[in-house]
């Protein structure tokens, strides 16, 4: 999938990828089986050269991926860049 970065400054600031409408709705389809709470999916992700787990979180109807620091760093990656993002569900 391909999304752009963006920031969400909330009272944790973080800087986020969200997951097209129809990866999202097919990940719907399966989030019961994988899901650990909240809606909160595990995820093993890769960007360029950089595999990362993290779990998608649920977001106005789609998800999102959260993009650590050491992500962005490593793959060089600034707000707006817009990124192709491999997923693999992790089962809980």
């Amino acid at each position: 999938m391909t999304g752009e970065v963006w920031w969400w400054r909330g009272p944790s600031p973080f800087h986020f990828v969200t997951v097209p409408d129809g990866e999202s709705a097919a990940i719907r389809e399966v989030a019961a089986a994988v899901t650990y709470g909240w809606g909160m999916i595990p995820v093993t992700a890769r960007i360029g050269d950089t595999t990362f787990r993290t779990s998608l979180w649920p977001k106005d109807g789609r998800y999102v991926i959260p993009l650590r620091d050491a992500v962005r760093r490593a793959e060089g990656l600034e707000l707006g860049d817009v990124v192709t993002v491999e997923l693999e569900l992790r089962p809980r």
